[in-house]
């Protein structure tokens, strides 16, 4: 079908008639530039003097022109080294916000009876602070080696693998699916980046958020205008 443009900045490029919040279980949501506004690789590149090397690798990647996003992202860890906890403090604190309707919608889901999922190729750090924040139920995301209060530029294994790319996110999508006896088809995936497509393609319902081009395309609904909340605008 052509895309329909349901009101500025709200694109349907697949009709899904009657959506009902009620009828999904499930909402997994990427957090950098989609729950948050910043890319905090970039902005912790920043107190090392190196944000603008960092974040032409993150754009790259985002844009899906990096085939290997795990390498992408180890190169980028590792521009990182010796920033102190101290400086990812900071940037939380002075530099991270929610994106406008991100409380709205995640409130609205949870009013709903939806479970919350956040997956991230970015770092505990930060997310555990935006799980709290949002009351999310489930996160997977990166964890920063840290000796002495400095980051070492590597990251640590855990106990399902190493990095959390396109195909952790499918996978956490699938295994939180199973966990809650639900389909996948009941869940709603939300990201903006290349690394976000592989668990947007197994969701009943994947939206793209400010997204790079190829995931606009790809995605049932964007958002290229406004809020978060404005995916309640499809819902009864």
């Amino acid at each position: 079908m052509t895309p329909a443009e349901i009101s500025p900045g709200l694109i349907v490029n697949v009709i899904t008639p009657d959506l009902k919040l009620s009828d999904f279980k499930l909402i997994v949501f990427d957090m950098d530039s989609t729950l948050i506004n910043i890319e905090c690789v970039d902005e912790i590149a920043d107190a090392a003097g190196r944000k603008a090397e960092v974040a032409a690798i993150t754009e790259a990647a985002m844009r899906g022109e990096i085939a290997d996003y795990k390498e992408s992202l180890r190169q980028r860890v590792a521009l990182l080294r010796g920033v102190s906890v101290a400086s990812m403090d900071k940037v939380y604190r002075q530099r991270l916000k929610l994106n406008p309707g991100a409380t709205e919608l995640v409130r609205a889901c949870k009013a709903a009876g939806l479970k919350t999922l956040l997956v991230s190729g970015g770092f505990t750090f930060f997310t555990d602070r935006v799980r709290d924040q949002l009351d999310i139920d489930y996160t997977r995301s990166n964890v920063l080696e840290v000796k002495e209060g400095l980051l070492t530029g590597k990251m640590v294994d855990q106990a399902w693998g190493d990095i959390c790319d396109g195909e952790e996110k499918r996978k956490m999508l699938l295994q939180t699916c199973e966990q809650l006896s639900i389909t996948p088809k009941q869940a709603i995936a939300i990201g903006d980046g290349a690394n976000d497509l592989p668990m947007m393609g197994m969701a009943g319902l994947s939206v793209a958020y400010h997204a790079k081009p190829k995931v606009r395309e790809q995605a049932m609904v964007a958002i290229n205008e406004g809020g978060l909340n404005r995916l309640l605008e499809l819902m009864e």
